[in-house]
């Protein structure tokens, strides 16, 4: 039988408060973007658009006259386009900024007038499209969040509680941003000292114009053979296209020293130091920006109040909010991060409390079993939106009358909206928690006895991450053995026996169970597994592990597909759910199936048919 929530005093709830009810929270929840504008799809779309255009747009051209040397405004524009899909999920309104900074300068080169030529482009720019229409609906909708909520609070306003009016946010983005600046600099720095260096001995040096007479690869380098003033010098190039044999290329000589004018020197490491080093910084910075902007927000003058339900989440310490007229926390209806505003306050445990003893508690512990958070009455303090912050007050815990105040450190997120809303995972349904299950008799109330089979095999996702891996390594063995017999061959000798086998079981694992037993199908082969050997069943590190004692080996099954997407998509990941389902089996003979699996059910491991057709592609790469 569920507990009543723990009641709020009455002299902490502000005179005028109105309770958040299911009909004005769900008016609230109703207004979450459309699944087309959730941040995943732009942020794929952008990443996507922009590889395919570094791999197939043109490549500089290095002149005498227009020297590829350190490009600073192009280094600027590459960490705004990085930081754009980072922004486009945590903070949309700068992500507009990027967004129309990288179209100026796309632009500004010219890439405008290539779009109708050039697929690459259209497709950037389509990106673009689509995750602008993606934030701007996203931001209509807090906006209409906003508007719901303000409506549910009526003219009811009070000032923050005075413990969380010096809660501060932002400190440690910023002095971690710093940090990060200051390693940049330094790389900053140190590209001036290469550049300098080439320009004081350029100036002393005489400058030959000679015909370049061989291109040439040695040890994964280009290199490019200049003759001028009666010698042949060897230079290091990593635009080799710009020096085509039999044109002439500028030099620059001094003694045993050259260098090619048009590519004076090389510090790309120096400079990628400073484009990390500048990326992550900015993004630190814009963090702290911004929460301190919204803690400030937040502690100036009265705000709405509205009275709800709140638990705490048993899995990752989210806090969940639900309407004031759910006493069971069923639906909950939006969740952010939050940690107590101060910490005084705190009284000191009596004897009495040390002494006393919650044998219910004892008996959960004994069982294994975590006691659930209860579900609190809170005053929220705010405007709740999508992106908003906010904070409430709400008691402690069961056994304490002490009143605290949480401030969110993290934006509020809406509850998914419909019968697969999110909630809360309590140990009775910590669907997806890593190192927990749910009990036996929730999964079985789900399951009946049937007269067939019970069959769990590759599903969508499964096979999207075994063909994602395929071309991994198929991509992977053309780079290693176009160029012939390398070093670089022990990577295949390493690599390649996992990654078949990661492609072969995400493809087709297939798990069957009968009367007797589980058929297990992974890359190699099949395994009989009875129930009277099986141990456990478990889903951990995206894949399926069925445990035995010590007379049998234990089978793992990995990838089975990809549970944190499928999390970030609000589904129950499908192999969480097939162990869970194959548990309830092993423990309960009643749910068991009641055939035997023949031949054609028991699956067929593909490995092998793998490693044969990976042997053909790679003689197919050496011989061509």
């Amino acid at each position: 039988m569920n507990k009543a929530p723990l009641p709020l005093p009455a002299e902490h709830i502000p005179p005028g408060t109105a309770d958040w009810r299911t009909p004005g929270a769900e008016r609230w929840l109703a207004a979450v973007p459309a699944g087309w504008a959730r941040p995943l799809w732009s942020v794929a779309a952008l990443v996507v658009s922009m590889v395919w255009y570094l791999a197939a747009g043109p490549a500089p051209v290095c002149t005498s006259a227009e020297p590829c040397g350190t490009d600073w405004w192009g280094l600027g524009t590459a960490v705004v386009l990085a930081l754009t899909p980072y922004w486009v999920w945590r903070q949309p309104r700068l992500a507009l900024v990027g967004l129309a900074a990288g179209v100026v300068g796309f632009a500004a080169e010219g890439g405008v007038t290539e779009s109708l030529a050039e697929p690459y482009v259209l497709a950037h720019l389509v990106a673009v499209a689509f995750t602008t229409a993606g934030i701007v609906h996203r931001l209509a909708l807090a906006g209409r969040q906003r508007a719901l909520a303000l409506e549910a609070a009526g003219p009811a306003a009070r000032p923050l509680p005075a413990a969380a009016r010096t809660f501060r946010r932002g400190r440690f983005s910023f002095g971690l941003a710093a940090l990060i600046l200051a390693v940049a600099g330094f790389g900053y720095w140190q590209v001036q000292r290469v550049a300098d260096a080439y320009e004081e001995r350029a100036a002393a040096a005489t400058q030959l114009s000679g015909r370049v007479v061989a291109l040439e690869r040695d040890d994964d380098m280009d290199i490019v053979k200049v003759e001028a003033d009666g010698r042949t010098h060897r230079f290091e190039t990593a635009f080799p296209e710009s020096f085509p044999e039999g044109g002439t290329a500028d030099v620059v000589v001094d003694g045993d020293w050259a260098a090619l004018v048009a590519e004076p020197y090389d510090a790309f490491g120096w400079e990628l130091l400073v484009f990390a080093g500048l990326t992550a910084s900015l993004a630190f910075f814009a963090n702290g920006v911004d929460g301190r902007t919204r803690s400030v927000r937040l502690r100036r003058g009265s705000l709405p109040v509205l009275k709800v339900l709140v638990r705490e989440d048993h899995e990752d310490s989210r806090t969940w909010v639900f309407a004031a007229d759910d006493p069971e926390g069923l639906r909950p209806v939006l969740y952010f991060h939050s940690l107590a505003a101060s910490g005084e306050g705190e009284e000191e445990e009596g004897p009495e409390d040390a002494d006393a003893v919650d044998l219910t508690k004892v008996r959960e512990i004994l069982r294994g079993e975590d006691p659930p958070p209860p579900l609190r009455e809170a005053v929220l303090y705010g405007v709740p939106y999508a992106g908003a912050e906010v904070a409430f007050a709400a008691r402690d815990d069961e056994d304490s009358p002490e009143v605290v105040v949480e401030c969110s450190v993290t934006a509020v997120k809406p509850a998914v909206a419909g019968p697969a809303r999110r909630g809360p995972k309590l140990p009775s349904q910590n669907r997806g928690r890593k190192n927990a299950q749910r009990p036996v008799e929730e999964i079985a109330a789900t399951l009946a006895p049937v007269d067939g089979l019970r069959v769990w095999k590759a599903h969508g996702l499964s096979r999207a991450v075994g063909l994602g891996l395929l071309v991994v390594q198929g991509g992977g063995m053309w780079a290693m053995l176009d160029d012939g017999p390398s070093w670089t061959w022990l990577w295949l000798v390493v690599g390649l026996p996992w990654l078949t086998t990661a492609v072969a079981t995400a493809l087709t694992w297939r798990i069957t169970a009968d009367r007797d037993g589980l058929w297990v199908t992974g890359a190699w082969r099949v395994r009989r597994i009875g129930w009277d050997a099986i141990t456990a069943v478990r889903h951990t590190d995206d894949g399926i592990r069925v445990t035995t004692g010590k007379d049998h080996p234990d089978v793992a099954l990995s990838p089975t597909g990809w549970a944190w997407l499928e999390r970030r998509l609000d589904r129950e990941p499908y192999a969480v759910r097939a162990a869970d389902e194959m548990r309830a089996l092993h423990l309960d003979p009643a749910l068991r199936p009641a055939e035997e699996a023949p031949a054609a059910r028991q699956g067929m491991a593909v490995g092998p048919p793998l490693v044969a057709v990976s042997a053909l592609w790679g003689a197919a790469v050496l011989l061509l």
